[in-house]
């Protein structure tokens, strides 16, 4: 999802945390956020750090493999 800010006439992301995301601290997370052509993967502890994009079709895989395991 991407958001179209109000003050600007750029989008914005709109994040969210996986429903595979956990752990056995709970503070293990991962967001994404989805635009067109890109889904974008970043750690919800480090929201200013790295992040990567990968296709939707890459990201339909990897959920899928999730999936099976």
């Amino acid at each position: 999802m991407i958001r179209k800010t109000a003050a600007e006439d750029a989008f914005e992301l709109a994040w969210f945390k996986s429903s595979y995301s956990g752990g056995n601290d709970g503070e293990s997370c991962v967001e994404i956020a989805v635009a067109p052509d890109t889904v974008h993967v970043r750690d919800s502890k480090i929201v200013e750090g790295p992040r990567f994009t990968v296709t939707p079709a890459a990201w339909t895989g990897f959920v899928h493999q999730l999936g099976e395991a």
